[in-house]
């Protein structure tokens, strides 16, 4: 035999094994010489030293097998089994030798496990002056990094940086210099202002041989880059320049007034302060950030070290010695700040110091223009105006700062020019300037000068207007004039062209001539003109002489017109041949637009020569520049050249015209004045300055101003100014002044580009606009703002003093703000410090958790912090905010376990899951925190054995086995526990649990793995007996317990017997049944307060309880309302009711109604027995607002077991009462959705009627259209009526409708979920009714006219029918005589009911010979008559009665119903009867007229016919009596109509109808049977039958119908048939007949006692 082998089991092998069932092969075959097996057997081979008996050894083949059941061979930890070593012992069976083989089983390593980090992110902050190549993290190194538990190259770690598509920079900032370690260098150099956050993804993988199979893991490495000291100071504040971090130049200003002391100035207040701090903002700790020093580095004028200083550390500036400014105007410095440390980046700003006369506020005109006018007829001292009408005077105002504005600055102010022509006053702030020398108009139409004060700068400019007066008188050029005319000239040539001029304007300057005398009607002159003309008509005669006196005047007012008077002397000459050629006027006037074009023509400048010779224009003078062209031969005057106003405004030609002869020429003059045309836009004056400042926070400020001219004339010239961009912040006045609309804001906006156009005065205006720029200068009006409302801190506790755990920051939106931090709370500052200037919290003191919570202060302190600003111009900016500090526990106490040592005890074959014992440790940290949290968990470490088949559960720390256990007897199992909480840091503790297993006789064994007991009574009293649970176990008394499943403590066991019995009441409807689960223990194991659960010693046990019948029914509530409509049939569902908690038969149960009683014993309600439905059992005709009170009974069982009660009440409603709700879906979605619709629209009435109960009467199709007759499915009608609770009749209809129109809206939100997409109400409406009655009534109304009239026709034709009637009436008298004899003759019927077999339907018992109830309401349980709050129409009664269609939903009040059958078929047609089977069943009232007495009778025949609406379009004639209540109300009595409407199908009916009656203008009445059921026989003999004709087979076929039941054979039929041409109808009288005085009864008008009058 060989002494040893060794076997190596590869990995490979086991990848089968992990998951393989017991019997993997370990090793084929040991080659043992020998014979392990029978027959031959030479040796034995035994298993030793089998290590958790991973081996299972097979002798026969010298096999090894591995065994895996229920757990799985893994060399990795927990378990971590790398060898497996077990010992053969070889035993030679022939000599007894004994030989041990070793075998060694070597477990290799899977890559089965993935790397794991030891934490779930790494951080490591690096300085952004870090050079590239550092190693920035070695967080990886030991134990910190990613771990992997498997073995060789497989739990080998390396690292790589994988690519973040979050964060790209990251990939290229850092590398892995060692792929082992892990070690990140810095691979890009860091900037924190550019960046101060880079999440790296580090990716770890182990280094299996085969790459695709190695697994990896990811963490992320945040590297926080912080500040360095790599930038230098800078000045604030800082404005950025475009989107660089290099700021603007800064100038700080200040200015001081001369000869100043010092010590009134200092320190002066630069604005904005000087300020400087260093960009590196953020460098940690505080302590290594750097100071600012400042200087002033160099100045102007050189002489300034003289009179300012400058702190170094405070830049505080300070003057020196007083500073006269007639040597200094201004000093211009530049200060540098720099870092105390050394840096090489100082920073530079200006510093402009002005020095401020000691009156520095120079005097100012409030507007740069002013415009005047004056009259040139003004006295000397008139003021100038400053309008044109002259009415208010023109005051030039003159400000200065210096001086309140209510006193006069006492500025000297001077005119330029004319100051011999114009003065100004001296003195007070509104200047006026005075006429000092005549002005002329005539001479000078306009001044403008300026006007200059001493201190000021910019002189104004005044333009006065003078404004025409008439003082000049038109003049002629000559005193008088001589001139010769011919004979030969023509009416309307010219003979002489005055002209008078008036150097006035307007119409002061208008003349008009006119001949005064002396032109004997030869001449006339033109008054516009003044060309004087030969008269129409007159031809001149030689030597004729003429003296004209002509007047020239003006057309001033008529007070004040002048005119002037001239001669002219006419002498007549002979035809001269040798004139010049003569122009039709001597001056042409004419206006020219400048844009007129060229070649246009201007003028017809053509004369005439009397001798017709050719005529030769030329323009003489005035065109010197060729501006016109005139045609030399026909005399156009063209335009040649372009005009420009701007440049000539007029002309004055001279042009000749020529004949060629001697002195055959002649001049005229043209006058051209060029009109303006809009063709010059504004133009601003460059020369003004563009950029403006204006102090913030104040309306109406000055801002600026501008001035732009147009050299176009009139409203072309007029320059007119807007803002175009923020009209809505600045204004600009006539004058171009710019100022402040509202009050701006800086800190919103702290410049502005305005825009501002400048427009003339044209229709179509021409403009230009200037941009001018805005700069806001700050004052201090804002409060410091916290960047947070509250701040709330997490501090650990015990954090040493000054510790910084917050830093406030609040911002001030000025430039120049000095904010301060304080803490507002007293008793915080005990606790807590707080940097007035960095606004750093610290903390003052040691904070214990313990110490708070013990004084009272919790967990949390919460104090008020407030940022002031000192310098705010308001009253002190401050904002505060609350501060709340939260002291998080440190966990200071580890978990403690209750005892050192536990034990327990299992059972060797115990089932997974098996409580051996329970563990407990408790925390001294404060309860509800973390850190008092305890959880527990197996030690592996200390105990991997014993942890792979035991088990702590984490939160309630019961050790349970992990898996099913398989062990030896008395083995002990030590298990250690560990308690850790979860406080930071996270503290623990640990324990021993030391497991025995137990012998397997200690361990008793129920005879049945589950019992099943017989059902036990839910009124079983306490301790009834359940079963008896039996254990089995030797030597040993057994302890019996319920371990589970009676967590109630329904039942309990006998510890000794086993005898399980109740212990509590049980209760079938909560608990059906049980599943208790009990153990069976020894007792000295039960009393070492150990427990050994296993298989066999627990058992389960079934337990069903027995239900009883011990809950009566349950209603669903107390009172139960419902309601029924007047036309309701009869078993029409009203209500159901009624449940119970038991189950089975004792669920089932049976109802009845109780019902007060009627005379008549006929019931209003009927209820189904074993459904609980109430149904109706009368007709409700005419009933409406009444209601029926009763009970209902319900009891279990079918009817033999508990009962409850409860009230119903059902109220009688019609269409009247009701609304219809109208919605957009189709009616079969609102039927699905019914009760939840119905319970919305119940909430909504029961918030004005608490209780209210809404029903449906009916859902269907939308009906539309003019009476409602068109149908649309698409759309729904609901229609519902609401009862009142507390009168128990309906709600009235139009509190119905204000109650659901006025919360429409709240409802199709509720509805909105059922109704689906789109569906809403659209609509609450009446129904139908309504309209239809009352467009009946109108029908009637229309008609009432004819009726009267044809009234008296009939009562006129029908006098000699009413004596054949008299005359008849006796033959019928005789006739029923004779057959009461045979009624007497026949057994009497009303003592004995007929031979007919009692009905088995419920509802079939329901007919009662007796009067229906309805007919007497006053001994129901109800109200009934008229309602006096209803409407009625009196032409109800003859509607209905006349055959006007019944509305669908229901009808009014009337007062006899028609007759229906138990189908509800209407047994009546035009002329016809009421009639139906079985008639001696029924009662009716009958209205008999006796023609000769005039007196009214009842008469009674059986009847239980139930009522509903007539059929539309049955009609019938008017055949009754009508009667006058004294209420006004009208009742008809209803005459038979035909039985022709009997409903064919049905068994047991008349198969022919009886023929019409012959008309009589009595009310006759159908037949009645000779035989009554309530004994009718008695009413006979007192002459209340009713009689039949004298044939004897008539009433033969009576008899024998009654005799043999409800049925009429086809042979009676016949006779009856054979008969009906000879039957007569006969009337029966009551032996009391009522007169017209009398009162009449009329079916539930009779308990009102209405009196009625006969019409």
């Amino acid at each position: 035999m060989q002494l040893s082998n060794y076997f190596i089991f590869t990995r490979h092998l086991l990848i089968g094994v992990c998951f393989a069932f017991t019997g993997t092969v370990l090793v084929e075959n040991m080659q043992i010489n020998g014979r392990a097996q029978d027959p031959g057997r030479t040796i034995s081979l035994t298993l030793l030293d089998n290590y958790d008996y991973w081996v299972i050894l097979e002798p026969s083949r010298q096999r090894l097998y591995l065994n895996s059941t229920g757990r799985v061979l893994d060399r990795d930890p927990p378990n971590s089994i790398t060898t497996i070593v077990v010992v053969v012992q070889c035993t030679n069976e022939l000599v007894g030798t004994v030989i041990f083989h070793e075998v060694r089983i070597v477990v290799r390593d899977r890559n089965d496990n993935s790397p794991r980090f030891q934490q779930p992110r790494y951080y490591v902050a690096v300085n952004e002056l870090t050079p590239v190549g550092t190693t920035i993290f070695t967080g990886f190194s030991g134990n910190n990094g990613a771990t992997d538990i498997d073995d060789g190259p497989n739990g080998h770690i390396e690292y790589s940086i994988l690519y973040n598509r979050n964060d790209p920079a990251s990939n290229r900032t850092v590398s892995v210099a060692n792929t082992l370690s892990g070690n990140i260098i810095l691979a890009e150099r860091l900037n924190y202002e550019e960046r101060t956050r880079y999440l790296v993804l580090v990716q770890a993988n182990d280094r299996a041989p085969y790459p695709p199979n190695r697994l990896t893991a990811t963490t992320t490495l945040t590297v926080d880059v912080l500040d360095g000291d790599d930038l230098g100071p800078m000045f604030l504040p800082c404005i950025l320049v475009n989107n660089t971090r290099d700021c603007n130049p800064l100038t700080y200003r200040v200015a001081i007034p001369e000869f100043t002391q010092p010590s009134k100035l200092n320190p002066l207040n630069v604005t904005p302060a000087i300020l400087a701090v260093d960009m590196d903002r953020n460098i940690q700790p505080p302590s290594d950030r750097p100071s600012i020093l400042y200087y002033i580095l160099v100045g102007h004028p050189v002489t300034y070290p003289e009179y300012f200083t400058l702190n170094r550390t405070t830049a505080e500036l300070r003057v020196l010695k007083p500073i006269s400014r007639d040597l200094y105007q201004r000093f211009t410095l530049i200060i540098k700040a720099e870092q105390d440390n050394g840096h090489p980046l100082p920073a530079y700003a200006d510093l402009i110091i002005d020095i401020l006369d000691e009156n520095n506020q120079a005097p100012y005109f409030q507007f740069a223009t002013y415009q005047g006018y004056v009259s040139e007829s003004s006295p000397v001292g008139t003021t100038i105006s400053a309008s044109a009408n002259l009415t208010a005077a023109l005051g030039i105002i003159v400000l200065d700062n210096d001086i309140e504005e209510t006193k006069d600055p006492m500025v000297r102010i001077t005119l330029v020019d004319y100051t011999t022509i114009f003065g100004l006053t001296p003195t007070g702030i509104i200047r006026y300037l005075r006429l000092i020398e005549p002005v002329d108009r005539e001479k000078q139409m306009a001044y403008t000068f300026t006007v200059d004060g001493v201190q000021q700068s910019r002189p104004v400019t005044v333009n006065i207007l003078v404004i025409d007066a008439n003082d000049n008188t038109p003049t002629f050029a000559k005193v008088s004039y001589s001139v010769e005319v011919f004979t030969n000239m023509q009416p309307g040539e010219t003979v002489l062209q005055l002209t008078a001029t008036d150097a006035d304007e307007g119409l002061n300057g208008l003349v008009t001539y006119e001949i005064l005398a002396g032109d004997q009607g030869h001449f006339i002159i033109s008054n516009r003109t003044g060309r004087i003309t030969v008269a129409l008509g007159v031809t001149l005669t030689v030597g004729r002489s003429y003296a004209l006196t002509v007047k020239a005047s003006d057309n001033a007012p008529e007070t004040q017109r002048r005119s002037s008077i001239t001669t002219v002397y006419i002498e007549v000459l002979p035809p001269n041949n040798q004139s010049p050629p003569r122009f039709p006027l001597l001056t042409y006037n004419l206006e020219v637009s400048e844009a007129m074009r060229i070649g246009a023509i201007l003028l017809n400048l053509q004369a005439t020569d009397r001798e017709n010779d050719p005529i030769t224009y030329h323009i003489v003078s005035g065109d010197s520049q060729k501006v016109f062209n005139l045609s030399e031969t026909i005399g156009l005057l063209l335009l040649g050249k372009p005009l420009d106003r701007e440049n000539t405004d007029q002309y004055r030609l001279i042009v000749t015209a020529s004949d060629g002869n001697p002195g055959g020429t002649s001049t005229t003059t043209v006058n051209i004045v060029v009109t303006d045309v809009n063709d010059n836009d504004p133009k601003f004056d460059l020369t003004i300055l563009k950029n403006f400042t204006v102090r913030e926070e104040e309306a109406n400020l000055f801002v600026g101003q501008v001035r732009a001219t147009d050299p176009d004339a009139g409203v072309n010239g007029q320059v007119r100014y807007q803002i175009v961009n923020h009209p809505d912040l600045f204004i600009i006045s006539a004058n171009g002044s710019i100022y402040t609309r509202v009050p701006l804001d800086r800190e919103l906006r702290s410049q502005y580009e305005l825009v501002v156009e400048a427009s003339d005065g044209a229709v179509d205006p021409r403009r230009t606009a200037l941009t001018l720029s805005i700069q806001i200068t700050d004052i201090n009006d804002n409060s410091p703002v916290f960047s947070q409302q509250t701040y709330t801190v997490n501090v650990p506790e015990n954090s040493p003093v000054g510790t910084v755990i917050l830093k406030l920051s609040a911002v001030d939106l000025d430039l120049f703000s000095n904010v301060t931090y304080r803490i507002k709370t007293e008793s915080a500052r005990q606790l807590f410090s707080l940097n007035p200037v960095t606004g750093e919290l610290a903390v003052l003191q040691t904070l214990d958790f313990e110490d708070l919570a013990a004084m009272g202060m919790g967990a949390s302190y919460t104090f008020q912090v407030e940022a002031v600003d000192q310098g705010g111009v308001m009253p002190p900016g401050q904002a505060t905010i609350t501060v709340r500090i939260t002291v998080r526990d440190m966990n200071d106490f580890s978990p403690i376990f209750t005892q050192d040592l536990y034990t327990g005890l299992v059972a060797p074959n115990a089932e997974k899951g098996t409580v051996i014992t329970t563990v407990f440790a408790k925390d001294q940290d404060p309860p509800g925190t973390l850190a008092s949290f305890v959880r527990y968990r197996v030690d592996l470490d200390r105990s991997p054995y014993s942890g792979s088949i035991f088990d702590v559960e984490v939160e309630t720390g019961r050790v349970i086995t992990k898996v099913n256990l398989n062990e030896e007897p008395s083995v002990t199992f030590k298990l250690f526990v560990i308690a850790y909480d979860d406080g930071e840091p996270v503290k623990s503790n640990s324990t021993l649990v030391e497991i025995t297993v137990l012998q397997p006789s200690r361990i008793p064994i129920f005879t049945q793995e589950e019992y099943r007991f017989p059902l036990v009574s839910e009124l079983a009293p306490f301790g009834t007996l359940v079963g008896t649970i039996l254990a089995a176990a030797i030597d040993q008394t057994i302890f019996y317990s319920i371990v589970a499943g009676n967590e109630l403590g329904h039942f309990q066991v006998n510890n000794r017997t086993g005898v399980i019995s109740t212990a509590k009441p049980l209760d079938y409807e909560n608990v059906t049944s049980y599943v208790l689960r009990v153990q069976a223990d020894s007792m000295l194991v039960v009393m070492s307060n150990l427990r050994v659960p296993s298989k066999t010693n627990t058992a389960k046990v079934f337990i069903e309880v027995l239900d009883e019948n011990d809950h009566p029914p349950v209603f669903s509530r107390k009172l139960y309302i419902g309601g029924v409509t007047e036309d309701s049939k009869i078993f029409s569902s009203v209500l159901k009711i009624a449940t119970d908690k038991d189950t089975g038969n004792y669920s089932a149960m049976a109802y009845r109604l109780i019902i007060p009683p009627t005379p008549e014993g006929q019931d209003s309600f009927v209820i189904e027995t074993y459904t609980g439905i109430i149904k109706s059992a009368i007709m409700f005709r005419n009933m409406r607002r009444s209601y029926f009170s009763f009970e209902v009974i319900a009891t279990d069982n079918y009817g033999k077991g508990l009962s409850s009660r409860a009230d119903v009440v059902v109220s009688v409603v019609n269409a009247l009462d009701m609304q219809i709700v109208v919605s957009t879906v189709p009616p079969s979605l609102v039927e699905a959705n019914r009760e939840q619709l119905i319970s919305i629209l119940e909430r909504h009435i029961q918030d004005q009627i608490p209780g209210a109960k809404v029903i449906v009467e009916s859902i269907g199709p939308r009906r539309h259209g003019d009476g409602f007759e068109l149908e649309d499915y698409s759309k729904s009608d609901l229609m519902v009526y609401a009862i009142d609770p507390l009168t128990n009749r309906a709600i009235s209809p139009k509190e119905l409708f204000k109650f659901l129109d006025g919360n429409v809206l709240e409802i199709n939100k509720e509805f909105q979920p059922y109704l689906g997409e789109g569906g809403r109400i659209l609509e609450i409406r009446s129904p139908d009714i309504v309209a239809s009655v009352k467009k009946a009534a109108q029908a009637v109304g229309y008609t009432e006219g004819a009726l009267l009239a044809l009234a008296i026709i009939i009562i006129l034709c029908c006098i000699p029918a009413i004596l054949i009637v008299m005359v008849t009436y006796k033959q019928r008298q005789a006739e029923c005589s004779k057959t009461a004899r045979i009624q007497m003759a026949l057994p009497p019927g009303g003592k004995a009911a007929p031979a007919v077999a009692p009905s088995a339907n419920l509802y079939e018992e329901l007919g009662d010979s007796s009067m229906p109830s309805l007919l007497r309401p006053e001994e129901l349980s109800m109200e009934s008559g008229i309602d006096p709050g209803q409407d009625y129409y009196a032409q109800d009664y003859y509607n209905y009665d006349q055959g006007y269609d019944i509305p669908q939903y229901g009808s009014r009040r009337r007062l006899i119903p028609p007759m229906y059958d138990e189908y509800g078929e209407v047994i009546m047609e035009d002329d016809g009867y009421y009639y139906k089977e079985n008639v001696w069943l029924r009662k009716r009232i009958k209205l008999v007229v006796d023609p000769e007495n005039e007196t009214s009778s009842t008469g009674e025949e059986s009847t239980t016919e139930t009522q509903r609406n007539r059929p539309p379009n049955s009609h019938s004639s008017i055949n009754g009596n009508i009667y006058l209540a004294q209420n006004g109300t009208i009742v008809r009595t209803r005459r038979p109509p035909h039985p022709n409407n009997l409903k064919e199908g049905i068994s047991c009916r008349l198969g022919k109808h009886f023929k019409k009656l012959d008309k009589l203008g009595v009310t006759h009445e159908e037949p009645a049977p000779i035989i009554s059921i309530d004994g009718t026989g008695d009413d006979t003999e007192n002459g209340t039958g009713t009689c039949f004709g004298s044939k004897t087979n008539i009433a033969k076929s009576l008899i024998d119908r009654n005799s043999s039941g409800p049925c009429i054979t086809e042979e009676q039929e016949t006779s009856v048939d054979n008969y009906k041409d000879s039957r007569e109808t006969v009337e029966s009288h009551s032996d009391h007949t009522l007169s017209d005085e009398e009162e009449l009864w009329m079916g539930p008008w009779n308990s009102l006692h209405i009196p009625m009058t006969k019409l």
